[in-house]
């Protein structure tokens, strides 16, 4: 069991302005100039952290790819197809194409945010769809050793608050320190954009456990 004190998540000191502004695709960029011209364009931005840009999306040349750059863009940055598990993202392409078409949970207000927004045609939604199940987050088994330990709850925890709990199998262990460095400035753009409060951090130890276990389970057999 861990101790009572609160579990501390990862967030490292960062220069908001780079991490916002910093090497923009034509997509994003454009997007930034029709936030601009809406009276909701600052919320719009905040929705996402701007975490992957169009030419870093798998296959980027390919018809999903580009419609993820087409569509999801008008409305907050380009998330990635790791951002969720396979199962998960039929329902989220789902509700995030009822808002683009005007409807949801907000009404009027609802309306107003797509006014401009370009919706997808129903085989473009089937397109997508498949495309983020193909590229989506593969998970970590729950009950894998590893999550019964201090690290692997503080791992879960953590890493949970954003997405679908990665499989550590996904990467080397040489490439799990900059994945994790990655993740640590999505979280503070997470709490200084948009003044998420609960992310906080102990670095020294809860970002060195972390990198530990996923190290000792990665693909190639790990590290002792």
């Amino acid at each position: 069991m861990i101790s009572g004190r609160p579990i501390l998540l990862l967030i490292v000191p960062l220069l908001v302005s780079a991490i916002t502004h910093a090497a923009e695709s034509p997509e994003t960029a454009q997007a930034r100039k029709l936030w601009a011209q809406s009276p909701h364009g600052r919320m719009l931005e905040r929705i996402l952290p701007p975490a992957v840009e169009a030419q870093q999306l798998p296959e980027p040349h390919s018809d999903g790819a580009r419609l993820m750059s087409r569509y999801c863009v008008q409305c907050h940055h380009l998330p990635s197809p790791q951002m969720h598990a396979a199962a998960r993202w039929p329902s989220v392409v789902e509700r995030m194409v009822w808002r683009m078409r005007g409807e949801g949970n907000r009404g009027a207000l609802m309306k107003d945010m797509m006014a401009r927004v370009e919706a997808p045609s129903d085989a473009e939604v089937a397109a997508l769809a498949a495309y983020l199940r193909k590229h989506a987050q593969r998970e970590m088994d729950p009950k894998h050793p590893a999550l019964q330990t201090r690290s692997g709850q503080i791992y879960s925890l953590a890493c949970s608050q954003c997405h679908a709990l990665p499989d550590p199998q996904r990467h080397t262990a040489s490439e799990w320190p900059g994945v994790v460095k990655r993740m640590q400035q999505h979280m503070a753009w997470a709490t200084t954009i948009v003044g998420v409060r609960e992310l906080r951090t102990n670095p020294e130890l809860d970002t060195a456990e972390i990198i530990r276990l996923l190290q000792r389970n990665a693909r190639g057999g790990g590290t002792p």
